[in-house]
């Protein structure tokens, strides 16, 4: 039979967010693997957990996870701890998981801290819909891309930055998204938390006289309905009628859904349409 692999959040700053729960698995667990083992050893010391370690980072993940899942199916449990925050989210212990779930070994995840959620609640934006990106590639042809996508994005954006990358970072949303509301997170959950609820543009000048410090958790405006209805309205009065019902037909609709559906983006009746169409 084989071990169980246990996802543990760990504290993303403040030690006392550590769950008793978590405290016990991480005792308890036959061997844990951590992202950085000099960092875990902090925490480890602090909550008295005498447990041998492994490294299990990004430049590992694959070949250290075969080794992981062996472990696993001799029937030991392995505790997974990243060096803050929740496991397998923006994080290689999601390779892990897809291995254990390829092989039937059972995973559970122990809650707790998460940077995410953290500055989404902290932000002042709406928390109803949001999406997280994670840290935008470097990969230039990649992060021009992602930037594509969620220009036209209307949930609220979740991003991850390190502070020699922020100004870069600002500088390509200001480009691609205009001037949003942003608030700008770091140091959470530590005696120095900072939230800045501002602009875009805002945060790119303050940032012009003042030094990125800690890692950030960006999280962004998404376009309006409002912003975006109008948009659509703006690129139907510069398209011909023709070529707005030729549109939903290369969708392949039939010609009459086609002309019922440029007629309701347009504001008009399907007989205006098909009249237009006639001269």
């Amino acid at each position: 039979m084989s071990g169980t692999l246990f996802l543990c959040a760990t504290p993303i700053g403040n030690l006392n967010d550590m769950t008793p729960r978590v405290v016990e698995c991480l005792k308890n667990a036959d061997l844990i693997a951590a992202e950085d083992t000099r960092n875990s050893m902090k925490l480890m010391s602090h909550f008295d957990i005498h447990v041998p370690m492994t490294s299990y980072h990004e430049f590992n993940k694959y070949d250290k996870a075969d080794e992981l899942i062996q472990i696993l199916m001799d029937g030991k449990n392995i505790a997974l701890i990243t060096d803050a925050g929740t496991p397998a989210i923006s994080d290689p212990g999601e390779v892990l998981v897809s291995k254990c779930a390829e092989v039937g070994i059972p995973v559970t995840s122990l809650p707790g801290a998460s940077a995410v959620i953290t500055a989404l609640t902290l932000s002042g934006l709406s928390t109803r819909r949001f999406s997280f990106e994670g840290f935008l590639s470097q990969d230039k042809k990649e992060r021009k891309y992602i930037l594509s996508e969620i220009k036209e994005e209307m949930r609220t954006m979740v991003l991850y930055e390190a502070p020699h990358h922020l100004k870069a970072t600002l500088s390509d949303l200001y480009e691609v998204l205009g001037d949003r509301k942003i608030a700008l997170c770091r140091e959470l959950t530590k005696k120095h938390e900072e939230i800045q609820r501002t602009t875009i543009s805002s945060a790119i000048a303050y940032y012009e006289e003042n030094s990125p410090r800690g890692e950030y958790v960006l999280v962004i405006e998404g376009k309006s309905r409002e912003e975006k209805e109008a948009e659509a309205q703006a690129e139907y009065e510069n398209l011909s009628i023709e070529d707005h019902v030729q549109r939903y037909i290369n969708q392949g609709m039939d010609k009459k859904e086609a002309m019922k559906a440029a007629a309701k983006d347009r504001g008009v009746s399907k007989r205006d349409i098909y009249q237009a169409l006639l001269k």
